[in-house]
C-alpha cells in the first residue's frame, strides 16, 4: 500500500483516500503497513502524521531525508534493498540517520537485485548483499546488522523464531 505519484495513473485524491483506509485497516488489525512511497514525501508523511497508532515500515526506502525524520519520530521502521549497492545511490546518509533498532532489510524481490546480482530476477539469499553494505554504512560488524534487523523483523511483524536448537 502507499502513495505513488511518478506517474500518475491513478488520481492522487483517490490514492491519498484509499491509503488513509488502508492505514486504518492495518491498526484495526493491529498489524504493520508496509508502505510505498514514489515522488510523494509530503503526503505521505502527512498520513503517516494523521494514523499514530499504526506500526508501519517505509518499503525500499528511497526517499527524502524530511519523510525519514518524521516516520523515526513517529516510531516507524525503515527498510532498504538492494539499492542500496548500485552506484547510482546516494542516500547513505539516510542509512546513518536510521538508528540500529527502526532498521530493516529486504530483497523486493524479484526486482532491485543487489550488486554482484544486479540484472538478475533478486532472491531472497541476496538479502545477504543488502546487508553487508549497510553495516559498511553504519560502520558495524555483518553479525551486529544482522542481529538487529533480525530482532526487528520479529518484534515489527509479532515473529516468533526458534533458536537454532529448535530448528530440525
Amino acid at each position: 500500500m502507499g502513495l505513488d505519484y511518478h506517474y500518475d495513473h491513478s488520481p492522487r485524491e483517490v490514492q491519498r483516500r484509499v491509503f488513509d483506509l488502508q492505514l486504518a485497516a492495518a491498526a484495526l488489525a493491529g498489524k504493520p503497513a508496509v508502505v510505498h512511497t514514489r515522488d510523494a514525501d509530503d503526503d505521505m508523511a502527512a498520513a503517516l502524521r494523521s494514523h499514530r497508532g499504526t506500526r508501519v515500515i517505509l518499503h525500499s526506502f528511497s526517499s527524502s531525508v524530511s519523510l525519514l525524520q518524521a516516520a523515526l519520530e513517529l516510531g516507524h521502521y525503515v527498510s532498504f534493498s538492494g539499492m542500496i549497492t548500485f552506484r547510482s545511490w546516494a542516500l547513505d546518509d539516510a542509512i546513518r540517520q536510521t538508528p540500529l533498532d527502526r532498521l530493516l532489510v529486504e530483497t523486493d524481490g524479484p526486482w532491485l537485485a543487489p550488486v554482484p546480482h544486479r540484472g538478475r530476477r533478486n532472491e531472497p539469499a541476496f538479502v545477504a548483499a543488502v546487508a553487508a553494505r549497510l553495516a559498511t554504512v553504519c560502520g558495524e560488524p555483518v553479525d551486529t546488522v544482522v542481529a538487529a534487523t533480525g530482532a526487528n523483523a520479529r518484534r515489527v511483524f509479532g515473529a516468533r523464531l526458534a533458536s537454532t536448537e529448535e530448528r530440525p
